[in-house]
């Protein structure tokens, strides 16, 4: 029912996942200990999932058909198909998956990747700064645009954010994130070699661009008819800059130096919730840490924190 509702075709969808052509295995498993998988038309993504997970997604599913039925435009992940296999041999392990859209799935590069979530305990790339490529995923700290969207983009964006966070409220979700792809469309490969991550301005100064972009983009009906909030949005990025003091700034001070961008973005691990675990996890960093920046906090707290941050790096064009 999902897939129809999003408008899969059931043999293209059969033939993405089950065709001749090999999935492709994303870099090593992160935190959660997940493995990754995209299909070679690099529309769907497969991950693997632990069984609380699991119960979480069948246990929603009834309020999350609801409200993707709501909002078509909704930024929560969209799941196609959710699986279990059990391997052949002594043990009979059982492996479980869910597939999801890709949200990177683009004609175009995506050139910088952000993790965002509005915590800043540990929310820093563990890469050196040489390391960084477009297929390191960056966090908040990392941060070093403000992505200024056209004002009526801006406002159904803020809408929507605030809906899908209700949403994730009312199941008691929480330590899901906001991720961002960036596509640069002049240049981009020069400034992931040069780097802008330094914020040495001098060195992307080449690179600066006007209004043009969106005003040719605004000038097509055409143009705007066939953006989706999310998907290949233009924008522009003001390049931010942050103090070098001790207090860690979660977004950094505005430099005028503007690019123009296309942006991917949507709600992604939308299937923890806070759970005994989660509890203990806040009640034992509260010790050691300021238990505002800490990610693992109450749902309430959570949605609150999650959109005062994402309002700050996302911000109307003027």
């Amino acid at each position: 029912t999902l897939r129809k509702l999003f408008k899969v075709d059931a043999a293209d969808y059969m033939l993405s996942l089950c065709g001749s052509e090999a999935l492709r295995e994303l870099s090593s498993p992160g935190k959660s200990g997940s493995f990754f998988y995209l299909t070679n038309d690099d529309r769907y993504m497969i991950k693997t999932m632990k069984k609380s997970e699991v119960k979480m997604l069948l246990k929603m599913l009834p309020a999350y058909y609801n409200h993707v039925r709501a909002f078509e435009d909704t930024l929560v992940t969209k799941f196609f198909g959710l699986h279990c296999v059990k391997l052949a041999g002594a043990n009979q392990k059982k492996v479980r998956f869910v597939i999801m859209g890709n949200l990177f799935c683009s004609h175009n590069s995506i050139h910088r990747r952000f993790d965002l979530k509005g915590s800043s305990l540990g929310r820093t790339t563990d890469k050196p700064q040489t390391e960084i490529d477009q297929y390191t995923t960056l966090k908040d700290l990392d941060l070093n645009f403000i992505f200024r969207l056209k004002k009526q983009w801006f406002q159904e964006f803020q809408r929507q954010v605030d809906r899908d966070c209700d949403f994730l409220e009312q199941e008691k979700i929480m330590d899901y994130s906001l991720l961002v792809g960036v596509h640069f469309r002049h240049n981009g490969e020069k400034l992931l070699t040069e780097g802008c991550m330094d914020n040495d301005t001098n060195t992307v100064s080449t690179l600066r661009l006007s209004r043009g972009y969106m005003d040719q983009f605004l000038a097509d009906p055409n143009g705007l008819s066939k953006i989706k909030l999310g998907t290949s949005m233009p924008a522009r990025a003001e390049l931010t800059a942050r103090k070098n003091d001790c207090e860690p700034q979660l977004i950094g001070e505005p430099t005028g130096e503007y690019y123009d961008v296309i942006l991917y973005f949507g709600i992604i691990d939308i299937l923890q919730d806070y759970d005994i675990s989660k509890r203990l996890e806040h009640a034992y960093k509260s010790f050691q840490y300021d238990p505002t920046s800490i990610s693992a906090v109450d749902p309430r707290q959570y949605s609150r924190r999650f959109k005062d941050f994402i309002y700050k790096a996302f911000q109307e064009d003027s």
